[in-house]
């Protein structure tokens, strides 16, 4: 069976708490698994989470400050010491490739798995696959960072009342689906368009053109807001979101389920974040990322 879902593995900024982890964040995506910003602490927390390193095929890490990569030595070596069998892909700032070189070999170990590494120097597609074309959007933060965005491809839908009004069944119904008709029917007489699903991961980052173009139209959105809104000048001066903001920008962009993360250790109180986003308009489903929360991709409308 597919499954799509988020697994949140940590949601502390800069420093973690007593309750949350340095970030860390899981897409199961069918038969994939994308790692996104393996902080400190994450080998433990997919552990925790009862994720395995034979699940990633993907890490894509936004920026290389600390707390969105120290985690990568640790996931890299896990990698290597369970031998998973298939090809793990890293994304990252080509600007950064020399800490990610550092931390890859941070320590001696035997290396029995080739990490591909396909850094990110523009916006743009990084990779399409049968079911996703992964994404890339340049973002706003004092070190260079990138922002990921995951689109399935657009479908067809079978509709039954159609298909049994061209007395089209069984077997048929794959043929016409593989080979667009059916004698005189045609795949577009027995099926209507259907969207395809899609998902944005934007992490440290002011507001800016490359927050707008990941979130639009997306079924999930995992977003950054560090800061409450009452603090919003050290936001823009530290190069954050606030919970309004982020909010506003799931609103413009007809987010269905946004997921707010990435929290300053200044707040003890989560439920704030809620309040000022649906104070900021914001209607669709909404979360408020803790540590281990699993977040399923909202089903096809």
């Amino acid at each position: 069976m597919s499954v799509r879902e988020l697994v949140v593995l940590g949601t502390a900024s800069q420093v973690p708490t007593r309750h949350r982890n340095h970030n860390g964040y899981l897409l199961r995506w069918d038969g994939e698994g994308i790692l996104f910003d393996p902080g400190e602490g994450t080998q433990r927390q997919m552990l925790r989470a009862g994720v395995a390193a034979h699940d990633l095929n993907r890490i894509c890490v936004t920026h290389f400050h600390g707390d969105h990569c120290l985690g990568l030595a640790g996931v890299i070596q896990r990698i290597n010491l369970d031998q998973v069998p298939h090809q793990v892909t890293a994304h990252y700032p080509r600007s950064g490739q020399r800490f990610f070189d550092r931390l890859r070999y941070a320590t001696a170990y035997r290396e029995t798995v080739g990490i591909t590494e396909a850094p990110v120097a523009e916006d743009g597609p990084l990779a399409v696959t049968g079911t996703y074309t992964l994404e890339a959007r340049r973002l706003s933060h004092p070190v260079e960072s990138y922002g990921y965005r995951l689109v399935e491809p657009d479908g067809r839908r079978m509709l039954p009342d159609r298909l049994a009004a061209h007395g089209i069944k069984g077997p048929d119904v794959g043929r016409i689906q593989r080979e667009g008709a059916l004698g005189a029917v045609t795949l577009e007489d027995v099926s209507e368009a259907r969207r395809g699903q899609r998902f944005a991961f934007v992490m440290d980052t002011r507001l800016c053109d490359g927050v707008h173009a990941l979130a639009e139209g997306c079924d999930l959105l995992v977003i950054e807001s560090t800061f409450l809104d009452e603090d919003e000048e050290l936001a823009v001066e530290h190069g954050h979101l606030t919970a309004g903001q982020a909010a506003r920008v799931a609103r413009d962009a007809g987010v269905r389920h946004l997921v707010l993360t990435h929290f300053s250790q200044r707040y003890s109180e989560p439920d704030e974040f809620e309040r000022q986003a649906r104070a900021a308009g914001f209607e669709g489903e909404l979360s408020v990322a803790h540590d281990l929360l699993r977040v399923p991709v909202p089903k096809r409308r």
